[in-house]
């Protein structure tokens, strides 16, 4: 039961991932620049926080099953929930910290590239929930 637990959580997380990259970031790419970057600081923030706590909800699941069924599926679906963190931490945190300092009412001519670039970014986290949800499938099929 933990198991599909976690395959649910992942499932979400990877949807809105998945969300963000087919819809919220074409949306919002065709906004002025302005309203482009005043988009991006309000939704990075709401996103970041709910992403981040869904992911370490799946992989706490993922590993107490792994720990009751002895499933590496479910260790490799919670290692690759995970995994967005430090990827988000290393590689897009030095974009979303210049993205955010900026000030919405002044020119920022950088903001579009940068956001382009957290787009192609983000891009890993999507493919990183899939292949959770995916190892979940396997493990709970397993199981």
């Amino acid at each position: 039961m933990i198991g599909l637990l976690a395959l649910t959580i992942a499932a979400v997380f990877a949807g809105a991932a998945i969300y963000v990259s087919v819809a919220e970031q074409p949306a919002r790419l065709r906004l002025d620049d302005g309203a482009l970057l005043r988009e991006w600081q309000p939704s990075y923030k709401r996103g970041a926080a709910m992403q981040a706590s869904i992911a370490i909800v799946a992989c706490v699941l993922g590993l107490i099953a792994w720990w009751q069924t002895g499933g590496h599926a479910f260790l490799a679906g919670a290692i690759l929930i995970i995994l967005p963190w430090p990827w988000t931490l290393i590689a897009m945190m030095p974009t979303n910290r210049v993205l955010e300092a900026m000030d919405v009412g002044a020119d920022n001519p950088r903001a579009r590239p940068l956001i382009v670039k957290w787009g192609n970014l983000h891009l890993v986290r999507v493919a990183l929930g899939v292949l959770a949800t995916l190892a979940f499938v396997w493990g709970s099929r397993l199981g």
